[in-house]
């Protein structure tokens, strides 16, 4: 049994530290000058009339990118000229604030010193379509006033609560996205985040994901080992996907 717990750690820590090791990691950055500029991957509104909805994901602040990503989503009705972002921000919670914000932003600003990727990207009349859910999913997430980082609720699983009501996002969140699996008000059966597939959590400490996008995803404790057997990929604590990008 002691070999099988010291597997289990092992696995549990090498994505972590393999993240430590390539460098993604930044320690040490105050919040308050780390860098929060535009990566330079979004679409300009200026040049780009049509509707645009992305949703993004960057490492965590400081040690915590180690485990997690932040997530966030940014939406751009046809013919406007901002993006509006919708996200989850714990801190102001300390305040009394609700930790839900949607509000018009740069929608590629980097997490505190790490660069954004881009999850998902629709546009035009697809996109038009997704952002009345979105707004609406925002207007019920039910935790607008709580905030906790493990497992949840915190700024993940508002964005796979999102993917859950507008399945046309198709949301495939990243491993590393813990708290994606906590869900709302109790729940232990729901759809998955993707909306192709379904999914059983007690509330996000433990739970199986099984859908066309996911592919097959173990929780333990919030960290997910998985594999996608559709876009072949290995699934980390860490690490995130090891594999092609999902088609």
């Amino acid at each position: 049994m002691p070999k099988i717990y010291l597997l289990i750690a092992g696995i549990v820590l090498a994505g972590p530290l393999a993240a430590l090791m390539a460098n993604d990691i930044h320690f040490g950055l105050d919040w308050r000058t780390a860098d929060r500029s535009s990566a330079g991957i979004a679409p300009d509104p200026a040049s780009t009339p049509e509707a645009v909805v992305q949703v993004y994901a960057a490492r965590a602040f400081n040690w915590r990118g180690m485990f997690a990503i932040h997530s966030w989503l940014a939406t751009k009705p046809a013919n406007a000229d901002h993006y509006t972002v919708h996200h989850v921000v714990g801190w102001r919670r300390w305040q009394g604030l609700p930790v839900v914000v949607s509000k018009p932003d740069i929608p590629d600003r980097s997490w505190y010193g790490n660069d954004p990727e881009i999850l998902v990207d629709l546009r035009g009349q697809e996109a038009e379509a997704a952002i009345e859910g979105i707004l609406g999913a925002a207007e019920s997430y039910p935790y607008k006033y709580k905030y906790v980082m493990w497992p949840g609720p915190n700024s993940n699983t508002f964005t796979a609560y999102i993917g859950r009501q507008v399945p046309q996002l198709k949301l495939d969140l990243p491993p590393t996205a813990i708290g994606k699996d906590f869900l709302e008000n109790g729940r232990v059966f729901s759809n998955a985040p993707s909306g192709t597939g379904f999914q059983f959590s007690l509330f996000g400490l433990l739970g199986l994901i099984v859908s066309r996008h996911e592919g097959i995803e173990l929780n333990v404790l919030g960290l997910i080992v998985g594999l996608d057997p559709f876009d072949p990929a290995l699934k980390l604590p860490g690490i995130g996907r090891i594999g092609p990008d999902p088609g």
